[in-house]
């Protein structure tokens, strides 16, 4: 926004020695040079010498570019979901927003289409701390499992539950949340006397929980019109096969498909670009290099919304959005705790 960039050198104008451009760093597209790694570069990474210098420097840095070549998601109507300690969403645009909203931000793909993000700060550390709990429990038992076999068993259970988690309801807030007006954290499980209390539904209000926050962002989407036809998901939400995809389906109310390659992550992302800024031939876009070169054999699920499993999320949210109260106060309550003891 170079207009924007102006009128911050207007209002500082003779103030400081510098105008605002010449400090910023220079924005560069996917596949453009960006040099290499120097000798002197590589040893400050690592000290050992295992890292060699020469390596590509490939733009854009950064998790949301990455995670975006990573789930093939930066064409036009496409959108990706990272899901792990903490979710957001990458939603490419047909056209710009209507209005300025304080819980999306705008950002870009790697080659410089507009996006709208929904970022929340809490997904899956509630859960991680609960998986860890039953863990205990079963090593108290005398039963020996493993990390994977604890998470496949419960993130299953979940799918037994009931559409709309019995009457259960947490809040995963181990930091605050800006879309909800949650400025502190606090992790907090509640239920009603006639709440119907069994693992499933305990499990499944868990998973339902870590996509609250992204819910009430997409509302604002919707309100703005903004279209989508493809949504992938990627991060550890959606380890064991179908479950967490299923429930993000049904969040979304959209198809959602999962890659072979969605453990991957950004990381994984980089290489594709660094790959794509060597290899790409002459006016090939990122697309099309995408589809074409990476893609083009990958498998992928695709889980559509079940209309039972929509209905109980509608109304998961309902008590959500009643009880975020109850997270406000209770951020309260323990604070002044702390500060009294």
């Amino acid at each position: 926004r170079r207009d924007l960039i102006e009128k911050f050198d207007l209002l500082v104008d003779g103030k400081y020695p510098w105008k605002l451009r010449k400090i910023l760093p220079v924005v560069k597209k996917a596949g453009a040079e960006a040099g290499l790694l120097t000798g002197e570069g590589a040893l400050l990474l690592d000290p050992t010498g295992g890292l060699q210098a020469g390596c590509v420097l490939a733009p854009p840095e950064g998790d949301a570019g990455t995670g975006m070549v990573a789930t093939n998601s930066v064409g036009v109507r496409t959108g990706n979901v990272s899901a792990g300690t903490s979710i957001f969403g990458m939603f490419v645009l047909e056209k710009e927003l209507k209005k300025v909203y304080p819980e999306i931000d705008l950002v870009a793909t790697p080659d410089g289409d507009a996006v709208a993000m929904v970022h929340a700060n809490n997904c899956t550390s509630d859960i991680n701390a609960y998986v860890n709990l039953f863990g205990e429990f079963a090593s108290a038992i005398g039963a020996d499992l493993t990390k994977n076999q604890l998470y496949e068993t419960l993130f299953r259970a979940a799918l037994e539950g009931d559409a709309d988690c019995g009457g259960l309801l947490s809040y995963g807030y181990l930091s605050g949340e800006f879309i909800t007006d949650c400025r502190e954290g606090r992790p907090l499980f509640v239920r009603g006397a006639d709440s119907r209390m069994n693992l499933a539904n305990f499990m499944r209000m868990h998973l339902y929980s870590a996509l609250a926050t992204l819910r009430i962002g997409m509302d604002i989407l919707e309100k703005e019109e903004v279209k989508i036809d493809t949504i992938y998901g990627h991060g550890g939400y959606f380890k064991t096969e179908g479950v967490g995809q299923q429930f993000l389906a049904a969040a979304l109310r959209a198809p959602v498909s999962v890659m072979k390659t969605a453990g991957e992550g950004g990381a994984w992302g980089a290489a594709i670009l660094a790959a794509y800024r060597l290899r790409k031939k002459p006016d090939e876009t990122l697309q099309s290099f995408l589809t074409n070169e990476v893609f083009q054999h990958c498998e992928s699920s695709t889980q559509t919304p079940q209309k039972e499993n929509v209905e109980g999320f509608r109304k998961f949210m309902e008590a959500y959005a009643k009880g975020l109260p109850i997270e406000r106060e209770a951020a309260r309550c323990l604070r002044e705790k702390e500060v009294g003891e």
